[in-house]
């Protein structure tokens, strides 16, 4: 089996994971957003502790303001997503944060410097009017969920910002342990604070299940990840969309409508320019040639 392929199963899993994920989040909604972060996250402590152990990697890595940096803007956008999948239909909840990378392409641009070709700012029009299906503005208090959701996709894409420069000094499972560890340290006061429910053995089954498919789904992203590079693998996270819309209607009969169809579809495209253009070097190399030609004949004329 390719390498290639191994990666693309590996994103496959990691969306399936994360789906799952959501629908365990949203079948619970009577236990408070800090309980599921802590149990979203105590399990992957306790796996990414055996696997740094095995591996005899460092729990923190070489850059410890970046690693919590990152896992501030993570546990921040974890806390959004969870509002919002608990307040929308699944898939809308998904959708938009989906969106996050768009942002890490603006994030990218303002803190990384990396360029951005024009195809690139199509990619995120597209997107942007996607998402203003998705959200269906309202202009009143209705729209704060869809508006929370669409922050937890900007927060993730901060987090993921900062991975990009976090590989220069930690591992891929320093990383996620940190992560992980920070969620969980950090959940810990609210739940103190009043926000902890007892859960009955049906709640208590879901809280286990939401930590072990984000751990699964984190750890299937990152193996898939290490087979091939992202831009050959990212368009694979949206199928997410499409397993979250299939739990959405045999769990609540959520079915979409047509605003949210056209805006899904929209955020997709605009995934798929994006992928195109990231991903193809003979995309870049056409378009090269395309304006060497039309320059030369301008020359001449």
């Amino acid at each position: 089996m390719k390498q290639e392929t191994k990666g693309i199963i590996c994103l496959l899993l990691s969306s399936l994971f994360f789906a799952i994920m959501g629908g365990a989040v949203k079948s619970i909604p009577n236990i408070p957003i800090a309980q599921k972060i802590f149990f979203r996250n105590i399990v992957g402590v306790f796996i990414t502790s055996i696997i740094l152990i095995r591996n005899k990697e460092s729990f923190i890595g070489s850059n410890v303001k970046l690693v919590t940096l990152r896992s501030l803007f993570g546990v921040l956008g974890v806390a959004a997503n969870f509002y919002a999948i608990s307040k929308l239909p699944l898939s809308d909840a998904v959708l938009l944060n989906r969106m996050s990378p768009f942002f890490v392409i603006l994030l990218s641009l303002a803190f990384l410097r990396e360029k951005v070709n024009r195809y690139q700012v199509y990619a995120m029009i597209f997107a942007l009017l996607g998402a203003g299906f998705v959200i269906k503005p309202q202009f009143n208090y209705t729209i704060i969920p869809a508006l929370v959701g669409l922050c937890s996709a900007f927060l993730a894409a901060a987090g993921y910002t900062s991975v990009r420069q976090l590989r220069l000094y930690s591992s891929p499972y320093t990383i996620v342990f940190f992560f992980c560890m920070f969620s969980t340290v950090s959940s810990i006061p609210f739940m103190f604070a009043g926000q902890y429910v007892t859960p009955d053995l049906r709640e208590f089954t879901l809280l286990i299940l939401i930590g072990l498919t984000a751990t699964a789904a984190q750890i299937a992203m990152t193996t898939g990840y290490r087979f091939a590079p992202a831009s050959k693998l990212a368009i694979y996270g949206y199928t997410n969309i499409i397993f979250s819309t299939i739990l959405g209607i045999i769990l609540w009969s959520e079915f979409p409508d047509l605003l949210s169809i056209t805006g899904g579809l929209l955020i997709v495209l605009g995934g798929f320019i994006n992928y195109i253009v990231s991903n193809n070097k003979n995309f870049h190399d056409s378009c090269k040639l395309k304006k060497t030609v039309l320059y030369q004949r301008m020359q001449k004329e």
